[in-house]
């Protein structure tokens, strides 16, 4: 960890960041919906949409991989050799693929459904649980926190300002 990294003091401070961040979140996606542009890709390709697919894609596998230890591959539903070198270069483009063509209700109604879903395991665990270290072989012991905060509110937080731009 890095010294400017926020890290919350408690399980009530964690879980009012990933809501705030949420409701955020969805404040821009419904301003977006109201200027017609939900679909409109950036200069890079991703429409808001495409964003919102990609949020949902890592709480999946916030959920499977990182809580629940289920092998990477198995939770994003790809080939091995997609997750082997754990590149986002690579395992982005594939999640991105997948998603593209999908109707933006279908979308926000999986993202809103994971979204609950993970909600609901978080509350399920104890802060003590949240500051175990994920990775038994980690030499810097980094807690299962850090991966929460990064797939959610620092990760709603990162594609919010991009979608921003969009308006």
């Amino acid at each position: 960890m890095t010294e400017e990294e926020w890290v919350p003091a408690s399980k009530g401070e964690l879980m009012s960041a990933i809501r705030r961040e949420w409701q955020s979140l969805m404040h821009v996606v419904a301003n977006l919906e109201i200027a017609g542009k939900i679909t409109t890709p950036d200069e890079g390709g991703w429409s808001p949409k495409d964003n919102l697919a990609h949020l949902a894609e890592w709480m999946n596998a916030l959920m499977g991989y990182h809580i629940d230890r289920r092998p990477p591959h198995e939770v994003f539903r790809v080939p091995e050799e997609v997750t082997r070198d754990w590149d986002m270069e690579v395992i982005n483009p594939v999640l991105f693929e997948r998603n593209k063509d999908r109707p933006f209700e279908d979308v926000m109604n999986e993202l809103k459904q994971v979204y609950e879903k993970l909600i609901a395991k978080l509350d399920a665990m104890s802060f003590e649980d949240l500051m175990k270290p994920r990775h038994a072989d980690d030499p810097e012991k980094r807690p299962l926190l850090m991966w929460v905060l990064g797939d959610t509110s620092e990760h709603f937080a990162e594609h919010r300002e991009t979608i921003e731009k969009m308006l």
